[in-house]
């Protein structure tokens, strides 16, 4: 992501904070690596499709924690690197907490639904795990997830054949009934992250 949009990201995020910085989170109480988000006005109702083309809703994961992070198939370095560490961290929390991850969704929504095709996201996520879900949609239905979770999404740099798209690159952990619990720690590198986000999910996923 470049600079600009990275800092247009981080001021979202502090004015989203804001709000509630005075009351303490839960999550930051139990000093998660990631960034507490309770209370935070981040989620809402979509209608995507995964990748056979079944409509998909955010109300059919009602009941479920949720890790949603928005990306795109073509992305040549953050994206892979986010979701390698968002999906080893899953799966270092799943070995030692299976019956809590098994209550766990991990989510892929794109934010370049012109080139990432049903088809196209079923072959990126599937590289990660069989667990990860991978969305598209029309413009117009992934601009209202977008919207709802206050991501940063924009056509970048043209490059020798296609394009880049410029994003916010937070893995949202929200909670059984769709609320915000915390950011995850994707942004540690392969090193640190996976045991960082394996960590925040023991203290967060109940």
């Amino acid at each position: 992501m470049t600079k600009p949009f990275l800092a247009i990201a981080l001021c979202a995020s502090a004015v989203t904070l804001s709000a509630c910085s005075q009351q303490q989170p839960a999550a930051q109480a139990q000093q998660i690596e990631g960034t507490a988000l309770d209370g935070a006005a981040i989620g809402g109702p979509f209608t995507l499709y995964d990748k056979a083309g079944k409509q998909v809703s955010w109300d059919d994961f009602k009941g479920k924690y949720r890790i949603v992070y928005f990306g795109y198939t073509y992305c040549p370095d953050a994206c892979p690197m986010d979701m390698s560490v968002l999906i080893n961290g899953f799966n270092l929390f799943a070995k030692d907490h299976p019956q809590q991850a098994a209550q766990v969704q991990p989510i892929f929504i794109t934010i370049d639904p012109a080139r990432d095709t049903a088809a196209r996201i079923g072959e990126f996520t599937a590289a990660f795990s069989p667990r990860l879900i991978g969305l598209t949609g029309s413009q117009a239905e992934v601009d209202v997830a977008v919207k709802a979770f206050k991501a940063v999404a924009a056509r970048g740099a043209d490059t020798p054949g296609g394009y880049l798209m410029d994003h916010s690159r937070m893995a949202y952990l929200m909670g059984r009934n769709g609320e915000p619990i915390a950011a995850l720690p994707v942004d540690q590198g392969i090193t640190k992250g996976p045991a960082a986000v394996a960590a925040d999910l023991a203290k967060l996923v109940k």
